[in-house]
């Protein structure tokens, strides 16, 4: 028998499948049974998209080890291109919210190409100050277009966005960023992480590999901007600002940076939080700043540091713990058997 159940990709892609299944099943029974009201519902999407922006972020800032400072201006890119997509179209709803995703995640994947080709040639907080720059930019280019409203933003846009929507984004996001990260090119990009030179003296063309993890990284705010145009139903340049960028960056730094786990549960976390405490409005800011200098004090890589979570990795193990704890029987020619 072969002691490494979840070993072969087949085998993990079917486990995954079936855990996707039943988190789905389960979510559509809280919510059909109004185990969740209306409310928690709803607070569902921000905190798919929010994971879709910190998974997304990691890819670039954690596994890349590159800092970019404008996520949120790939994020309202991909907002506004999706919303004036379906502001001029008339289709059926499934249609055209398909079509949105898929524009918002090309639109800011163009301009992530181009960005990042100049960009990416920099390091550390060149880099930093450059994306911050387009981020910039690209607000007060909102601002001062009629076509995105100016300053008043765009409204008018359809309410397209679900939980299933921003369920299905998700987990299409966390399968593409996780599949390159096990990749060659995953493997590429972490030996640009760890020496760049030697990465390069090894063969490896870093300036493509750069490029693609931070067009792949800018799709993917793309898809989290069209989501969130389609949930909100306008568009504010003011919200794309540099403090939304900072706070994707938090939660990428708070998970821990190259930890894809670890980015899910503090971008669920501290999308929650500021609700939990909204009774204490008057300090809500304060605790919620404490907590981050507490976590970054005592575990300064994050909550979850480089950890990545397995599930078929988890089931080997369990199994092995299992396999350990029955008696070996020896047969009548003294082989051993479980």
């Amino acid at each position: 028998m072969n002691k490494k159940h979840f070993k072969t990709t087949s085998s993990r892609y079917l486990l995954n499948t079936v855990a996707v299944v039943l988190i789905y099943l389960l979510l559509s029974v809280l919510i059909n049974g109004k185990v969740l009201n209306r409310y928690q519902a709803n607070l569902l999407i921000p905190i798919f998209f929010n994971v879709i922006l910190a998974v997304s972020l990691n890819l670039a800032a954690g596994f890349l080890g590159q800092l970019p400072l404008g996520h949120a201006g790939f994020m309202s890119v991909g907002a506004y291109a999706s919303a004036l997509f379906t502001m001029a179209v008339d289709l059926p709803p499934f249609v055209e919210m398909s079509l949105a995703l898929l524009v918002g995640g090309l639109v800011a994947g163009f301009f992530g190409i181009i960005i990042g080709l100049p960009a990416l040639r920099l390091r550390g907080d060149y880099l930093a100050i450059i994306t911050l720059g387009f981020g910039e930019i690209i607000r007060v280019v909102m601002l001062n277009l009629k076509i995105t409203g100016g300053a008043f933003g765009l409204s008018g846009i359809q309410g397209l966005t679900t939980w299933r929507w921003a369920f299905f984004a998700l987990i299409f996001t966390v399968f593409v960023i996780s599949t390159i990260i096990k990749s060659k090119h995953g493997r590429a990009i972490l030996s640009i992480r760890e020496n760049e030179i030697a990465a390069e003296s090894c063969g490896i063309n870093t300036t493509y590999y750069k490029t693609m993890a931070f067009a792949v990284a800018a799709s993917f705010a793309g898809v989290a901007g069209a989501l969130y145009a389609h949930y909100l139903k306008i568009l504010d340049p003011s919200t794309f600002g540099f403090m939304k960028s900072v706070e994707i960056l938090v939660m990428v730094v708070l998970g821990g940076m190259g930890s894809i786990i670890g980015s899910v549960i503090s971008a669920t976390g501290l999308t929650l939080l500021p609700e939990l405490l909204r009774s204490f409005a008057s300090y809500r800011m304060v605790i919620y700043a404490l907590l981050l200098v507490v976590v970054m004090i005592f575990k300064p890589s994050g909550l979850m540091g480089t950890y990545d979570f397995s599930l078929g990795h988890t089931f080997d193990a369990f199994f092995s713990k299992i396999r350990k704890g029955i008696p070996k029987r020896k047969s009548k020619d003294g082989d051993s058997h479980e």
